[in-house]
């Protein structure tokens, strides 16, 4: 039976080791190497990557489009436009796929061709307190909003997506510089599409983190949730309606997880975080920069 053959977008910008390393890990994949691509997309680097992605062409099918800074949902929309497989496969340059990766996501599609398919994603660098509270809201996020057979969210750097129906859909809102796989998934089920998790199509993501980083990332998940919101509520009504279920399950993880000091360092960073969420989104509302259009908030071009 013939194997599904996909397309591996990944948008980069300025990182040329770790995306050496997820080129590498991808050189690596069990699987039959004229059914995949491999598709680079670089963001605006100030060093282009193009040297990187030619230095595996003898091994995997590999090529280079470049972006003008537009953010990572136009990265991965360029690389959609072009892509050849039945499948778009997204993940970021600093994620290393295990051996099996694609293997999990066709044995997916082979039964259910028409889903969004999340895998998962492990902190690759535990020792790293910051990178470790940032994948402690991962495993809860998923845990909790992800039921089976009935999955809301995944991440961008882990999922696969029919091709086809991608497009139609729109693709990512290029409005969004953060949370753009928060949008397009609440529009992909609000189209009557499904989703479902594959834990065992796994990455493993290697993103060091400081305290001031930590909190970067997650003051843009606030501004990006902000837009969000505002979109939802543009379109058909939608309030936000906390669920104080999800963060009371939040704040418990680490003392479920973990002991002694470790419990109590990560308790405290995820805390951080949603202060830090909780100004971006904040600072969001007082500029209202950048405006979505009521047009854009109502209805989402196919891709051409």
């Amino acid at each position: 039976m013939l194997l599904p053959s996909f397309s591996i977008i990944i948008p980069t910008y300025s990182r040329p080791e770790q995306l050496a390393a997820c080129l590498e890990a991808i050189a690596r994949l069990d699987y039959p190497r004229e059914r995949f691509e491999v598709i680079v997309v670089d963001d605006g680097s100030l060093s282009p990557s193009e040297s990187v992605v030619a230095s595996f062409s003898s091994r995997i099918e590999a090529k280079s489009l470049r972006e003008h800074h537009a953010g990572p949902a136009a990265a991965r929309n360029k690389g959609a436009t072009c892509a050849a497989g039945d499948f778009l496969v997204f993940t970021d340059d600093d994620c290393l796929p295990d051996r099996d990766w694609l293997r999990a996501f066709a044995q997916h599609f082979m039964a259910t061709p028409d889903y969004l398919i999340g895998g998962r994603t492990l902190n690759a660098l535990p020792d790293n307190l910051y990178s470790a509270a940032s994948q402690a809201i991962i495993e809860v996020v998923y845990e909790h909003f992800n039921a089976p057979g009935d999955a809301l969210f995944f991440a961008s750097n882990n999922f696969a997506v029919p091709a086809e129906t991608f497009r139609q859909v729109g693709g990512f809102d290029e409005n969004f510089f953060t949370s753009e796989d928060r949008e397009f998934c609440d529009r992909w089920t609000c189209r009557g599409y499904r989703m479902t998790y594959a834990p065992e199509a796994l990455i493993h993501h290697a993103h060091p983190l400081g305290l001031g980083t930590l909190w970067r990332q997650h003051f843009g998940y606030g501004r990006g949730a902000f837009r969000f919101h505002r979109l939802r509520r543009l379109r058909d009504g939608t309030r936000i309606n906390p669920d104080r279920k999800f963060y009371f399950q939040l704040l418990r993880y680490p003392s479920v997880t973990e002991k002694g000091h470790r419990a109590v360092a990560l308790t405290s960073l995820i805390c951080w975080t949603q202060l830090a969420s909780t100004a971006g989104f904040a600072w969001e509302m007082i500029t209202h920069r950048p405006e979505l259009s009521t047009a854009s908030a109502q209805t989402q071009k196919p891709m051409v």
